[in-house]
């Protein structure tokens, strides 16, 4: 390849170590040594078992045998990774699946539940049970029948209160009327300034429209449920349950005073 002349027409010197590609490199700087970039990334891919071709780097497993399977039939590398390449052991743990007998769990259930419902005593519950609704059902036909022991009963249960008050309510409300659902006191000290106490519980207007059920807030003062939930709430406000419990209030003689 002729040289290059200088603007003047003479012969440009030639540089040494100026190849004709036009590449060059500095006279001081040694050649690397060791192997090139090329090699120590085979090398190192090598190993877990990738194949570095060209532009890209192309993973490929590992045989039981220990050599590696090639990206290419034609790889220049497959000398090199078959010498080279290793097998690496997995590190996942090995987990036994143990089979679950799931007919022989479910009699175990059975079983664990018969011997449950063997220990515990039936009879009871079932008397318990046949009681409450025994109950139930005297309430109820109490309620039907009506009369004072209905009125009370159904009082209580609109109150959410137990029967067993029914005695003592009904002690209050033959003190105080004899239990005539129309009884009106007109000689106390109520009456005596126009409100006269009324009905089964004898309860002034007043007293009635604050302590009525809300559910019978609607009813007359002689409605005789109506006039019982009224009487035994302003009792149980400013007596307390135990004034209710006795039947009323009591002078030091046990004689009924009132409330």
């Amino acid at each position: 390849m002729a040289g290059h002349r200088s603007p003047r027409g003479a012969r440009a010197p030639r540089t040494a170590g100026v190849t004709g590609t036009g590449r060059h490199q500095a006279a001081h700087r040694p050649a690397p040594a060791g192997p090139s970039l090329g090699t120590t990334v085979i090398a190192t891919t090598a190993a877990v078992g990738a194949v570095a071709t060209g532009a890209f780097t192309a993973i490929v497993p590992a045989l039981e045998d220990g050599t590696a399977t090639s990206a290419a039939a034609d790889s220049p590398f497959d000398a090199a990774l078959a010498s080279n390449s290793t097998t690496i052991d997995s590190l996942a743990p090995v987990v036994s699946v143990v089979p679950v007998d799931l007919a022989a769990d479910a009699e175990s259930v059975e079983d664990h539940v018969a011997r449950v419902v063997q220990a515990a005593d039936l009879a009871k519950l079932h008397a318990e049970q046949a009681r409450e609704q025994a109950e139930r059902d005297r309430i109820s036909a109490m309620i039907e029948r009506g009369g004072l022991d209905g009125w009370i009963a159904e009082a209580l249960q609109i109150l959410d209160l137990p029967q067993s008050l029914s005695p003592s309510v009904k002690k209050i409300i033959l003190k105080e009327s004899n239990g005539n659902p129309r009884a009106i006191n007109n000689w106390d000290s109520n009456a005596r300034r126009g409100t006269p106490s009324q009905g089964l519980m004898q309860t002034i207007p007043t007293t009635y429209k604050h302590y009525v059920h809300p559910d019978l807030k609607d009813r007359p003062i002689t409605d005789p449920v109506a006039n019982i939930t009224a009487g035994i709430r302003y009792m149980i406000d400013n007596y307390g349950m135990k004034t209710l419990q006795a039947g009323g209030r009591s002078n030091s003689a046990g004689n009924y005073v009132g409330y």
